[in-house]
């Protein structure tokens, strides 16, 4: 593994799990088995690292989606899918929250951080209204910023309260209940029988 994937590697593991401005450059060094030198060369500094780091994880998750995208057949099965996704990651032992919101919620004034994050959620609510016009919402624009509220809300209500799986458990249903409201039962059927033609 090359230097800079092993600094990845142990800037995800730490930043994950303690916070990008907890965790100093020493640390990350010491769990890379690399030198400081190592580091400033491949990133030219920890902001350029977290912003790589955030950036990684950023192409992981839409690898993740790109696959429940393609292994479900209608929009509505692709909604309910992501949302079983985070209902899966949520109930993990090993969830700290969702990477892109700690990242900003830590941030400082030119951070790159909230930069990443914003590129995030903006890929992430085009991806749902997108998904919701294609299920047949008249107001996919809506139903999608719902949808994506409902994304952001669960990794932010899992991290904080106790019960993680209550929370899955809450977006799912509230899930299930606004694709309910938002795409008419004739406009449903139409777009499924397509689907599965």
């Amino acid at each position: 593994m090359s230097a800079r994937d092993r600094l990845l590697v142990a800037a995800d593991d730490l930043f994950y799990a303690e916070g990008v401005h907890v965790v100093g450059v020493d640390r990350i060094v010491e769990r890379a088995g690399v030198t400081k030198a190592s580091l400033y060369n491949t990133f030219g500094s920890k902001d350029e690292l977290v912003r790589a780091y955030l950036q990684n994880h950023f192409r992981r998750r839409q690898a993740r989606v790109a696959q429940i995208l393609a292994t479900n057949k209608t929009p509505r099965e692709r909604i309910l899918a992501m949302f079983g996704e985070v209902e899966d990651l949520l109930a993990g032992s090993a969830f700290r929250g969702c990477r892109f919101i700690s990242a900003a919620a830590e941030s400082q004034p030119g951070d790159p951080g909230p930069v990443v994050a914003e590129d995030y959620r903006a890929w992430l609510w085009s991806l749902f209204t997108d998904l919701a016009k294609e299920a047949g919402a008249k107001d996919a624009k809506q139903v999608g910023r719902q949808l994506f509220l409902l994304y952001d809300g669960a990794a932010v209500a899992a991290r904080m309260d106790d019960d993680r799986k209550a929370a899955a458990r809450a977006v799912s249903a509230a899930v299930v209940a606004l694709l309910e409201a938002a795409i008419p039962p004739t406009r449903r059927i139409r777009r499924a029988r397509r689907a599965t033609a």
